[in-house]
């Protein structure tokens, strides 16, 4: 699935998942503009890392590359642990997407003692 749409500055931005190299890539044009590497637990999509290189910043690509992981997370019926900070931002200012948010496993919980 590919998603289009236009940066900030009308550049046409394409969002695809990559899923042999376990990464969401946005492009400019034939550029690559930024990604998020994943990992897959069943049935959650874990968030790992975002990326837009500096040449690209402030164009709203982190962004972008964040929803549509959402959203297609949404589409599929996954839920999505936010490992990379991005994603856990975007959770913190975003609570109509909480319902996407895995529950904490228990290797993952505080020890309660």
């Amino acid at each position: 699935m590919t998603d289009d749409r236009a940066a900030p500055d009308g550049e046409q931005l394409t969002i695809e998942d990559n899923p042999e190299a376990r990464r969401y890539e946005a492009r400019l044009g034939d550029q690559l503009a930024g990604w998020v590497d994943y990992g897959r637990v069943q049935s959650r999509l874990v968030a790992l890392h975002t990326e837009v290189p500096p040449e690209f910043g402030g164009r709203g690509i982190a962004s972008a590359l964040v929803r549509r992981v959402l959203d297609d997370a949404r589409a599929t019926g996954l839920t999505v642990s936010p490992r990379c900070p991005f994603f856990k931002t975007h959770f913190k200012r975003h609570p109509e997407d909480a319902d996407l948010l895995a529950s904490p496993s228990p290797e993952t919980r505080p020890d309660p003692s």
